[in-house]
């Protein structure tokens, strides 16, 4: 059975405390903003609870940047699958000092998992379809990863203007097994019962693609240290300015790991005005590369990011990354990554005594492994071509429109549809969540 309404209910709530009358249109004290989440899935359940997000303004003179910022997340599965997030943001913890915590719970009964190296992994959709003479499993592509999160990260200023330091500490540990399939099983009628056989996960682990020491997850220390030159205008939607990064982040296998490694990443961001207050072009560039050691497979799939926009850190394909590409289909030891926006700010408003606007974003996301994960592939694996098409990888393009609803500038709603170019990706995704892409 087929995913039925992403998120069949979206309602956003604004409650407004302190603030001042709605002639200023500046927002002081305390606000916060409500999305709740509802939806089905004919395998994981129903979907219930919802966000919150608390700011802070003070005394509204430094709007629309805020003094503090709350974020609380709790959306679960009846199955079992949910997000449980606490985060915390602010420049005024410590003076001088940008300062984001994060705790996260993320329990996944089908965590997506397509091989390494992009279209060298075949992709068979047949495999998954119910209707087809080839079908599985809807399950063949899965895996259970229940992922515990803890993330620190601090900014600075040096002295030359704009530029600054960045660094962090980030905990991680990956529990990962098989889909319980008795689990998602239960409460179905005998027509629709998934059958109790192994996907890609268990022929990976089993001809030792997968590291046995690795198949059951583990624990992840990581520590990140790096610069970041910032001349936006604007945090939440810049409509001018650059922001850049680099950074190195490293795992020692002595504080607990299954091995020693180090990760580099890249990033340039560019915001273009096109028309004052009201259309912007803007574009962002990844670069991202293993530079010593052995990651872990259950790690392959986590992005190197300074600032957290939203619960999840996967890729590529998905959400946050390439918009319409299943996600995590492309995954190796390095990749490139691209997204161009269109954004357009078409009406503003006050209402319940807040600021809103509704913006509208045309899009198009591309990106490539560019240093493969070295693999023996099995003889035994067989037909090969089933599974593997060494030499194939190349870009992968996507392409898409989205709305957003943004709330005193900060609390976003995002909604985006993308469309991936090649069937070898899938074929599109709708996706809700809060803040733009970048």
């Amino acid at each position: 059975m087929k995913v039925w309404g992403l998120t069949s209910i979206l309602i956003v709530l604004s409650i407004s405390v302190f603030a001042g009358s709605p002639d200023e249109l500046i927002k002081k004290g305390w606000n916060f903003g409500v999305l709740p989440a509802v939806s089905f899935d004919s395998d994981l359940g129903f979907q219930y609870g919802g966000i919150i997000n608390f700011f802070n303004f003070g005394d509204g003179s430094r709007y629309p940047d805020y003094n503090h910022s709350l974020y609380l997340e709790v959306s679960r599965y009846t199955k079992g699958s949910g997000v449980y997030r606490l985060n915390y943001d602010s420049d005024r913890l410590w003076d001088g000092i940008q300062t984001s915590v994060d705790l996260s719970y993320q329990p996944d009964l089908a965590y997506d998992f397509y091989g390494f190296n992009g279209y060298d992994a075949v992709y068979n959709e047949s495999w998954t379809d119910e209707d087809t003479e080839d079908y599985i499993s809807r399950m063949y592509y899965k895996y259970d990863n229940k992922l515990f999160r803890f993330k620190v990260d601090l900014n600075g200023n040096l002295a030359f203007k704009n530029l600054k330091w960045l660094a962090g500490v980030q905990l991680l540990n990956f529990k990962i097994g098989s889909v319980d399939i008795e689990k998602l099983n239960k409460g179905k009628s005998e027509d629709e019962l998934l059958p109790d056989v192994g996907g890609l996960y268990e022929q990976y682990v089993g001809l030792r693609i997968i590291p046995q020491t690795e198949a059951n997850g583990g624990f992840v220390p990581t520590f990140k240290a790096g610069l970041v030159y910032d001349t936006r205008n604007n945090k939440s939607n810049p409509m001018k300015g650059i922001w850049s990064e680099v950074s190195v982040e490293a795992s020692p296998e002595f504080l607990g790991g299954k091995s020693t490694f180090a990760r580099m990443s890249i990033y340039h961001r560019q915001y273009f005005t096109l028309k004052p207050e009201r259309l912007s072009l803007a574009f962002r560039l990844n670069y991202q590369t293993k530079v010593a050691g052995h990651v872990p497979f259950y790690y392959q799939s986590q992005v190197i990011s300074s600032v957290l926009k939203s619960s999840i850190t996967d890729g590529l394909g998905g959400a946050n990354t390439l918009r319409g590409v299943l996600r995590n289909r492309v995954v190796g030891d390095g990749y490139f990554m691209g997204n161009l926006e269109l954004r357009w700010k078409s009406e503003n408003f006050t209402f319940i005594n807040n600021n809103f606007y509704i913006g509208l974003v045309g899009f198009s996301d591309f990106g490539r492994v560019t240093k493969k994960i070295n693999f023996l592939i099995p003889k035994i694996m067989s037909p090969e071509d089933d599974y593997f098409d060494k030499g194939k990888e190349r870009l992968h393009f996507t392409y898409g429109a989205g709305l957003r609803i943004a709330m005193n500038e900060n609390f976003i709603v995002r909604i985006d549809y993308g469309k991936a170019t090649d069937k070898r990706d899938g074929n599109s995704g709708l996706y809700m969540g809060l803040n733009y892409l970048f």
